[in-house]
């Protein structure tokens, strides 16, 4: 089974920024956002010609690409999806013209398929899903930041479950990009005592390397 590990975060958290550290050499980024990647020179290291870089929110589509590397490209080891929501957004909005609640259990399916297929590749492969969090705060004024989704059916199944690792991307007073890997009023987890702080920095490629050593 290969390792799934979600990022999530609000806007200009610095999720995208974080996977800057990532070996290009072996990287698959599928870019679902289709705005390209956030730091300079990025151009130089994925690329459709390179074959590390795909376009793409067709939600089938990417699952056959994440089968196909696993099957065929050993020299990747990080698959990188961002962002998810786009994926959801895409299928909701083709799916406009349905009526009822038909459009809503596809999209359930379609999603949760596609996560469960990332996590039955190879062993030594990590997929990272990338995806936008959502902070709520109810009557009594408790706060709570969780994966956003689209439909209640997706937030009744709890997409964190599927994942070992949530990491929450925040961006301090200060100005600091860091990562949070436990909860702190939201659905942030990492296996105990994979990180010695709960809050890390914004280095895609050494949570990877502290999940590894785990």
């Amino acid at each position: 089974m290969s390792r799934l590990v979600c990022v999530m975060g609000e806007s200009g958290s610095g999720k995208t920024t974080a996977m800057r550290t990532l070996d290009p050499k072996t990287t698959y980024y599928i870019d679902c956002d289709g705005k390209g990647l956030s730091w300079k020179g990025w151009r130089g290291q994925y690329s459709e010609a390179g074959k590390n870089y795909f376009s793409c929110r067709d939600i089938p589509k990417i699952e056959r690409i994440l089968c196909k590397i696993s099957e065929k490209r050993p020299e990747i080891r990080t698959i990188v999806i961002d962002t998810l929501n786009t994926c959801m957004v895409d299928k909701e909005v083709k799916g406009m013209k349905e009526n009822g609640f038909g459009k809503w259990i596809d999209l359930t399916q379609f999603v949760w398929d596609m996560v469960e297929t990332a996590g039955r590749q190879r062993e030594d492969l990590t997929v990272i899903f990338v995806m936008h969090s959502e902070t709520v705060r109810d009557d009594y004024g408790y706060v709570f930041t969780h994966i956003r989704t689209n439909g209640r059916k997706l937030e009744k199944l709890v997409l964190e479950s599927l994942f070992g690792t949530v990491l929450l991307a925040k961006r301090t007073e200060d100005g600091r990009n860091i990562f949070e890997t436990q909860a702190k009023n939201s659905t942030a987890k990492s296996p105990m005592g994979a990180f010695e702080n709960f809050e890390i920095e914004n280095d895609m490629q050494k949570a990877l390397d502290a999940l590894a050593d785990y």
